[in-house]
């Protein structure tokens, strides 16, 4: 049967993530295979290859000036940003869980690295980026990306959000720049302090050519969409300042004449002291890293209808990591901004991401002599305006309406990613997301009474029998909320039955306190009946003790009526 190009493509959509080797009754699919191998299996041809290399050319022709730009704010030469694009976004592409994925140096790393840089040096952030490879490597085998992806949505919008106000304030002083007495401090609150005082040495001739780079940037995005607005503003910039002749700082100027090859690749320094001083920062590059690639992962799934393997992608970020390390570069994730431009440029796979590597290589090859003359400030423009687009403004003035609980949580988290720490943002808002979550599960657990049978919420001292009906996952949560009423509830009747038909779920928690009410009923000469509960929750609450003959496991009430006409 011969397909056309949508069907074959909507057919290997319907299969994503399996492969020709399982048999039918297998179900999962192969978690760490990467989709470089599903796609050449399915069926890679001529016109899959030339949609590649544009949307490859497309890609890297984006990640060019942000590679540079990206290395140059978190404190390290423009050439390692280089590095990480070139080996860190091939080894994503060709063994990455994700068909779209682009990696590289990415804006939320900038605040980590920096600080990584003025703590340990150069030499101990390759070696933190080295061993967050392996790190991300483990948690890949141990399928920690299948939980990563449940981190809350109100905490991603607030780490997002804080860490657009870090890269913003990271660029103040070369938008307008600023002359600092010493170095720029790495706290915001300092940083913004020592800018203030150094408001003095603006420079308007570096505020010009940012803000030029600015317009253009947003102009050519909205008139013509198509054209790489980034490249073509920093080239404009570049060539204005030199015409004009203007005193701006350039990559040349402070970094020199970039280098037109790859280093030869080399270990790192893994003397027990220079370990433990990097072990911190690798940790926190790891969880960071783990996060932003699965979210940009998630993304591509959501643009392309595809599904990505969160197992493999963590892999694939690892070795990419290591390969980054060894080559002179730093941390290597998912790229949100890359990734979807992948996407809307019309990538058929990961032949695309490992060409766009490729392509800056070329790049560097040839053009690297050009890049002296870009303009320090046309770079900051450039990341003002990622700033800019990553702060997910809507999504966080509506989270903050929305309700109290995720108003708390994206409040808190994007204060803490601000003036604390990128990684105690994180955890403090995943815990803080997971007690609303509690809550709210807790709420919505319910005990009424069984109205069909005509029982009242109160029960008489004669009453021989009342049910009342459980709704809802009944945990720890609803057990502290609910135990107390079902107590007194179970104070009279000879039959108290218990309806968990609508119960999906109970915990151990929940478990013990029908143990306990059971043995009230019990010391009271009664009998605790739990109608139509599932075999797995009727398997959680016999482990916890509740178990026949303190307690009557039935289908249903019409078997109640028939035990207790018998008693």
């Amino acid at each position: 049967m011969q397909l056309t190009e949508t069907g074959r493509r909507t057919f290997a959509a319907a299969k994503d993530g399996y492969s020709p080797k399982m048999t039918q009754t297998s179900a999962r699919p192969p978690e760490f295979l990467p989709k470089l191998i599903t796609v050449l299996r399915e069926g890679y041809g001529l016109a899959d290859l030339r949609a590649d290399v544009m949307a490859g050319l497309t890609v890297a022709i984006v990640a060019l000036p942000l590679s540079m730009a990206i290395a140059i704010a978190s404190g390290v030469g423009p050439e390692r940003g280089l590095y990480t694009a070139i080996v860190g976004g091939f080894l994503v592409s060709a063994l990455g869980g994700s068909r779209y994925q682009i990696g590289g140096p990415a804006g939320a790393f900038i605040v980590l690295v920096s600080a990584c840089v003025l703590a340990i040096g150069v030499e101990g952030l390759i070696l933190a980026t080295f061993l967050s490879g392996f790190f991300l490597m483990l948690a890949g085998v141990l399928r920690l990306g299948t939980y990563i992806k449940f981190i809350p949505y109100p905490v991603t919008v607030g780490f997002t959000a804080g860490i657009a106000v870090i890269i913003f304030a990271s660029q103040i002083k070369e938008l307008f720049g600023l002359t600092l007495a010493g170095g720029e401090p790495a706290e915001i609150l300092h940083k913004v302090e020592a800018l203030w005082v150094a408001r003095g040495t603006v420079s308007w001739a570096a505020f010009g050519i940012a803000g030029l780079t600015i317009v253009l940037v947003v102009g050519i995005k909205r008139l013509r969409p198509g054209l790489p607005n980034m490249l073509i503003a920093v080239a404009v910039a570049a060539m204005v300042a030199a015409v004009l002749g203007l005193p701006v700082d350039t990559i040349g100027s402070r970094f020199g004449e970039l280098p037109r090859v790859l280093p030869m690749p080399a270990l790192p320094s893994l003397s027990a002291e220079a370990v433990l001083a990097a072990l911190p920062f690798a940790l926190s590059f790891t969880l960071l890293g783990a996060i932003e690639s699965l979210l940009s992962a998630v993304v591509a799934d959501g643009m392309s209808g595809r599904q990505h393997r969160s197992n493999a992608e963590l892999v694939a970020q690892g070795v990419a990591n290591v390969g980054s390390a060894l080559f002179g570069g730093f941390c290597v994730t998912g790229t949100i901004a890359r990734t979807a431009t992948n996407v809307r440029a019309g990538s058929r796979g990961p032949v695309s991401g490992m060409l766009h590597a490729l392509f800056v290589l070329g790049f560097m090859l040839v053009a690297a002599p050009l890049a002296a003359f870009i303009p320090l400030a046309a770079l900051g423009g450039v990341l003002a305006v990622v700033a800019w687009n990553m702060a997910e403004k809507e999504e966080f003035l509506n989270l903050v309406k929305s309700s109290r609980g995720d108003a708390m949580v994206v409040i808190v988290t994007f204060l803490l990613v601000v003036f604390r720490d990128l990684t105690e943002g994180i955890v403090v808002g995943f815990a803080l997301g997971g007690l609303v979550f509690i809550r709210r599960m807790s709420e919505a657990a319910q005990v009424e009474p069984d109205r069909d049978e005509g029982f009242a919420p109160g029960v008489a001292a004669d009453d021989a029998r009342v049910t009342y009906r459980l709704r809802g996952p009944y945990f720890f949560g609803a057990a502290a909320r609910l135990g107390s009423v079902l107590d007194r509830i179970a104070d009279h009747p000879r039959a108290f039955v218990v309806d968990f038909a609508d119960v999906p779920f109970i915990d151990s928690s929940g478990a013990r306190s029908f143990e306990l009410l059971a043995h009230k009923v019990a010391r009271k000469g009664g009998q605790l009946y739990l109608v139509a509960t599932r075999p797995e929750v009727r398997k959680v609450l016999i482990a916890q003790g509740a178990k026949e003959p303190l307690v009557r496991f039935l289908p249903d009430s019409q078997t109640v009526d028939e035990i207790e006409a018998q008693r």
